[in-house]
């Protein structure tokens, strides 16, 4: 089961995700998401259980906790929406007559 992990404190490394998680059973992966250009967090992550139960339990245990003086925000992550890339076809004026 994958988790969305939010608010995190900004200095949270991967590291920090899977031992903090491992508490709640197997961590598969752990990613803290950072920022392509300046290489810094950008304060949420993912986290990969071994199945729904230690998801679950994961959830239960970490959300609203706080970690280095944040709240962090632990839920089941969504699939990611195909985003259109690129411009549109400038903001759907029409035609005008």
């Amino acid at each position: 089961m994958k988790l969305y992990v939010g608010n995190l404190p900004f200095q949270t490394s991967s590291h920090d995700l899977e031992d903090l998680f491992a508490s709640a059973g197997t961590v598969e992966s752990a990613s803290v998401i950072e920022d392509r250009e300046t290489g810094r967090s950008r304060g949420f992550g993912f986290v990969e259980m071994a199945n729904a139960e230690d998801g679950k339990k994961a959830i239960a245990e970490f959300d609203g906790k706080e970690l280095l003086g944040r709240n962090i925000k632990v839920n089941e992550a969504k699939p990611r929406e195909d985003r259109p890339r690129g411009g549109g076809y400038g903001g759907g004026r029409g035609n005008r007559w």
